[in-house]
């Protein structure tokens, strides 16, 4: 451990925010209030959401498409007011790690670096999920890029504070890899089914609208990019792409459900008593993530599991992320 304990609790404050900003991005976005704020970065050209009544009459002028709606607008602001927190102590761990390297001491400044450019893109992407009207993949590399700050920060915190130098098996090291990538892949597709508004095409589970493989258009499910001006709020797609997008997530799902347990067993094989327990964690949260999945098809998508779905898909990959870690050994690995 080469890090204090005070800097420990800075990275787990940064988690816990990080996550924080995940969950409510996800709340702001299942209640469609994505663009209760149609300018960035301030709301109706104020910091603060308008509240007099002759600064909301500007701000309806200004936006007559877009009139305000204090719920949505408000739902917004808080979560950019809690991302720019966020971006704010991941600078002050900039500015730390710096201090100690010039004192000669070990710091993590290549990590803090890259987590503060990766903010600064991340915001971009705030802005330009406005600015470009929730164009689907500018929504899900937002999403994205909160999921890999949450991860970086995790692990740092986790390095900060867990011993790191044992023995494990190496393949455990690389299957935590692969199990990571998936689920980091499932949370892009999951990401576009919402993006898409896409997540209540198939009304039944496991088949959709009574078949195992309804009329779908993957060409169409799967453009990245389109023409610009175009108002993304609703979905343009139609059914069959969105057929499509949907079926691809319960696929991803099959697969992610497949690697993920068979790297938990074989995290609960090994006699270390960090990954057992972190194996017992990854099993117990990736069937919470499937029930929460199966719950959102057969009670239409509530809002409160809609948005547990997304926290709870974090939570995986933070358990990935932890049983990496502690598969990982800086002493050379044996193989089993």
């Amino acid at each position: 451990m080469y890090y204090s304990r005070n800097i420990f609790y800075l990275y787990l404050l940064a988690a816990l925010l990080a996550y924080g900003v995940i969950v409510l991005g996800a709340y702001t976005r299942l209640s469609d209030a994505g663009l209760g704020c149609p300018d960035w970065p301030g709301c109706y050209g104020r910091m603060i959401v308008p509240q007099q009544e002759a600064h909301v009459e500007q701000a309806n002028q200004a936006y007559p498409d877009r009139p305000l709606e204090h719920a949505k607008a408000w739902k917004e602001m808080i979560h950019r007011y809690a991302a720019g927190t966020l971006g704010l102590l991941i600078m002050l761990f900039v500015i730390k790690s710096w201090m100690l390297r010039a004192k000669g001491k070990p710091s993590p400044v290549f990590a803090s670096s890259a987590l503060l450019l990766l903010v600064i893109f991340q915001a971009a992407l705030g802005m330009w999920t406005v600015t470009l009207l929730l164009k689907p993949v500018v929504v899900t590399a937002h999403l994205l890029g909160g999921m890999l700050i949450l991860a970086l920060l995790f692990w740092l915190m986790l390095n900060a504070l867990a011993p790191a130098d044992r023995r494990v098996s190496g393949k455990l090291t690389r299957w935590a890899i692969v199990a990571a990538v998936v689920v980091y892949g499932q949370i892009a597709l999951g990401g576009w089914v919402s993006a898409n508004y896409s997540a209540l095409i198939c009304p039944d589970f496991p088949t959709c609208r009574g078949q195992w493989w309804p009329q779908m258009d993957f060409r169409e499910g799967f453009i990245l990019w389109r023409g610009l001006g175009v108002d993304y709020e609703g979905g343009v797609l139609d059914g069959a792409a969105r057929t499509a997008v949907q079926v691809s997530h319960r696929i991803g799902a099959v697969l992610t459900f497949l690697v993920v347990s068979s790297v938990a067993v074989r995290a609960l094989l090994t006699r270390d008593k960090y990954l057992v327990r972190t194996g017992v964690a990854v099993m117990a949260v990736l069937f919470l993530q499937l029930s929460l999945g199966i719950a959102n098809i057969f009670l239409v998508l509530p809002l409160a599991v809609a948005v547990a779905h997304n926290g709870v898909a974090a939570l995986l990959l933070l358990s990935l992320v932890c049983l990496l870690y502690f598969s990982f050994s800086t002493n050379a690995q044996t193989e089993n």
